[in-house]
């Protein structure tokens, strides 16, 4: 976990939790322990069956604990454009489950009664500069098209509920909202132990093979002999199924988070509990947290890095969205993480070899799509439902190695255009 990281200080630290020693047999055994990989631990246990997963960490290590707690609804791509792309019966479940999930996030909190500081007060999907305004009053229209809690907030509207003058025009969908992620996981991953699953940590795979009958994912102190697995590493991808780690690009997103504001700001800067991203190519995106404080989140340079002074981009855009705040808060942590973005900006499920399935590149959506995902891969290994995305080969990103050469130029370009459109 970053040590920069706000959530590492303020959410409960998992107990109970040793690595795999010795070889054990399972039914399933799942690699990562982000919210992929618990999520899909939790619904299989609940099905009965014997699942051990194995993080080279500790659960919520990676994106899962570090990334801005936003719950959003949806997938990259507009409804009708999912439709179009993967036809009207798989398109349109899958944009239902995608738009809906998270409820499904909401709901587990619930049932589970973890303690999260979840807030449900809605995503704001902001346009900052008047030429993104047709396209996302064409996806507002789409949504209430098909019945969908959303709303449309004009200048006036948007500028009273973000207490900004930065944003032109929102989408508020109500369904959205935020957690404390890293205590999400983690409640989680104790929701999936008490439901029988065996969660090891400290404990990478360094090898996975296939024998004739069964599968056997080796770690440095055992092995796990099964009938299937289930890859959930992500932005975390290692060479351990080289061409998985080759068909994302990580991108690393950086947040930094303040003192609790004043209660003058706190009453006017987003005070209902949305969490509210910015529409562009390279933005930010922001939410105040159940005790008052502003976190601010955006693209990073591409190596590990904590502490505020890290990213003084971000504390200047807070500041320019709201110069009130120089001198009222103080910033006190600062941190980053890679999360994996595809070349379609659609997540991607595989299934390279009998009983080997792999889902990833959840593209900034990783709270309520992995968590859905988790549940979707469960009710497929269980012969209940068809795969939330169609399994598609995997496919290495063109000159992958060159990937932060790339993102750095990407960066660079994205602003370049977001500032020329008047953002």
């Amino acid at each position: 976990m970053a040590i920069g990281s706000l959530y590492e200080t303020s959410s409960s630290p998992l107990s109970g939790i040793p690595p795999l020693t010795g070889d054990v047999q399972a039914d399933v055994a799942i690699i990562g322990g982000g919210l992929t990989g618990v999520s899909t631990a939790l619904h299989l246990a609940q099905q009965g069956a014997r699942v051990v997963l194995l993080e080279r960490h500790e659960p919520g290590w990676g994106a899962s604990g570090r990334n801005g707690g936003q719950v959003n609804p949806g997938l990259k791509p507009p409804p009708e454009e999912v439709e179009k792309d993967f036809g009207p019966e798989v398109g349109g479940r899958l944009a239902h489950l995608a738009w809906n999930a998270p409820d499904l996030v909401f709901e587990l909190i619930e049932r589970h009664g973890i303690a999260c500081d979840a807030i449900r007060g809605g995503t704001l999907r902001t346009a900052t500069a008047p030429s993104q305004i047709p396209a996302l009053r064409e996806l507002a229209d789409q949504c209430l098209a098909r019945g969908w809690p959303v709303s449309w907030l004009d200048e006036a509207a948007v500028q009273t509920r973000t207490g900004s003058p930065y944003h032109k025009a929102a989408l508020l969908d109500a369904r959205g909202g935020q957690v404390d992620p890293l205590a999400y996981t983690r409640g989680l991953t104790r929701a999936a132990m008490e439901a029988g699953a065996r969660i090891c940590s400290q404990s990478p795979v360094v090898c996975l093979r296939r024998s004739a009958r069964a599968w056997q994912a080796v770690t440095p102190q055992g092995s796990v002999t099964c009938d299937k697995v289930v890859v959930g590493t992500n932005g975390y991808s290692s060479s351990l199924i080289n061409p998985l780690r080759r068909s994302v690009i990580p991108v690393y997103s950086a947040i930094v988070s303040s003192t609790p504001l004043p209660q003058a700001l706190r009453e006017r800067i987003m005070a209902q509990g949305e969490v509210l991203y910015e529409l562009g190519i390279v933005t930010a995106y922001y939410r105040v947290d159940a005790q008052g404080r502003l976190l601010m989140g955006g693209r990073s340079f591409s190596h590990p890095a904590q502490g505020v002074a890290s990213f003084p981009f971000l504390t200047a855009h807070a500041e320019k969205l709201w110069p009130e705040l120089r001198g009222a808060v103080s910033w006190t942590h600062g941190w980053n993480g890679q999360l994996a973005m595809t070349l379609d900006h659609y997540p991607h499920w595989h299934e390279p070899q009998p009983g080997l399935v792999a889902a990833l590149g959840y593209n900034g959506r990783g709270v309520a799509l992995a968590t859905l995902t988790g549940q979707e891969i469960a009710r497929y290994l269980a012969g209940e439902a068809s795969p939330l995305f169609p399994f598609t080969p995997i496919r290495p990103v063109p000159f992958h190695r060159f990937w932060r050469v790339g993102v750095a130029a990407g960066i660079v370009w994205g602003r370049l255009r977001d500032r020329l459109a008047g953002a």
